[in-house]
């Protein structure tokens, strides 16, 4: 199964659960997209595919300016995996396909 698709996720941070819809458009080891949510929308950058593995980066604005960077694994209809937001640490991401 391609690792391509629509993930509605949510980012255990210390702000709380911030929910996410993860969008994945997978071009072989490549991936672009962007991720939107409570903390605004924003474009994937440096989207990587590893088998059923990805990384990304992404710029947010919100609480306050930050390059997060993540990696997840995609099991069938499921996500799991960590962003992690600079000095604040890392955190756990969890989500579902959608589409």
């Amino acid at each position: 199964m391609s690792v391509s698709g629509t993930y509605a996720c949510v980012i255990k941070s210390p702000l709380g659960e911030q929910k996410m819809t993860l969008t994945v458009n997978a071009d072989g080891d490549t991936f672009t997209g962007s991720s939107a949510g409570d903390q605004g929308n924003s474009a994937i950058t440096d989207g990587k595919v590893d088998g059923n593995s990805i990384t990304w980066s992404s710029e947010i604005t919100v609480p306050m300016p930050m390059k997060l960077d993540c990696a997840a694994t995609i099991d069938g209809d499921t996500v799991t995996g960590s962003v992690t937001a600079g000095m604040f640490g890392t955190f756990p991401l969890n989500g579902t396909r959608t589409a």
